[in-house]
């Protein structure tokens, strides 16, 4: 037994009871040399595993060759595969099923519930995940929908209400409850970190909106594509960092919202989800023409 091997054995017997020592491939030794390695690992681990739970073993015992000879004198090889020996490991393992068979039970049922428990704690959290991309997605949609063909330049810096409704759904699908209010502050303290891109999105809908007033809506047509796609991907971008703070308890964390809106702006990809947005609307319109 090395030293590392030793070790490992003391840091196991800190922790757990009780420990089996198995000498494995034991079919590789004759009977004394056999005997004498069990009995150098009983006076290595005393104190530490009981010699009735050192045992030797041969999980699958090498293969050897045999000569056999058939019904009419012919020599022939033959492989032979001997079987496992784990007796007197079953031997140790039912003494202490015996023993303690009801407390081992106990330890692996609370294990498999602890296992069970975390499984179905994922699954709850991958299905609000969905939820809350399609939640997103759809508010997104009409948002841009909305700012893109809405001829009435008002009317489009009042679409960013919507989300606020959005933020209200997200809450609820992580189990969170907020008023309007609250979550109307909610949209203002990621638009105010998100900084300089929520001031080109909103600019962006504020000089769209200018012209739609001067050319009486006229220029819906150009700006309708551009400006719903920006618009979507300013919703997004809102929906996102609202559903990672309802997903960790309605908390930015240690280092506040900054961090947090910087790795969702990091990991979107601007161009293609502005793309798709455009490709969205122009299915939406599509439809209600």
């Amino acid at each position: 037994m090395t030293r590392d091997e030793y070790q490992a054995l003391l840091q196991l017997h800190e922790k757990t009871q009780p420990l089996i020592l198995v000498l494995n491939k034991a079919d590789r030794l004759n009977e004394a040399d056999r005997d004498t390695l069990l009995a150098h690992l009983t006076r290595r681990v005393a104190g530490i595993i009981p010699a009735q739970r050192i045992v030797a073993a041969s999980a699958r015992p090498d293969t050897y060759i045999q000569i056999a000879t058939d019904a009419e004198g012919r020599e022939h090889e033959e492989t032979i595969q001997p079987a496992a020996d784990v007796d007197a490991l079953k031997t140790v393992l039912w003494k202490l099923l015996e023993a303690d068979g009801k407390s081992y039970a106990a330890l692996n049922a609370s294990v498999f519930a602890g296992k069970l428990s975390e499984r179905v704690g994922q699954e709850i959290v991958a299905a609000r995940q969905h939820l809350a991309e399609n939640i997103i997605r759809h508010y997104a949609l009409i948002k841009a929908v909305g700012v893109a063909v809405n001829p009435i330049p008002a009317v489009d810096l009042l679409a960013l209400a919507a989300d606020a409704t959005m933020i209200v759904h997200l809450s609820r699908t992580y189990g969170i409850d907020i008023t309007r209010h609250q979550a109307g502050e909610l949209v203002r303290t990621i638009a105010l970190q998100t900084g300089y891109l929520m001031g080109t999105v909103y600019g962006i809908q504020a000089l769209s909106s200018l012209l739609k007033g001067l050319t009486a809506g006229l220029s819906t047509v150009l700006t309708a594509g551009a400006q719903g796609g920006v618009a979507y991907y300013g919703s997004y971008v809102i929906g996102k960092a609202a559903e990672r703070y309802f997903a960790q308890g309605a908390s930015w964390g240690a280092g506040g919202a900054k961090p947090v809106i910087e790795e969702i702006l990091r990991d979107l990809d601007k161009d293609t989800l502005i793309q798709e947005a455009k490709t969205s609307i122009a299915q939406y319109l599509g439809k209600k023409s």
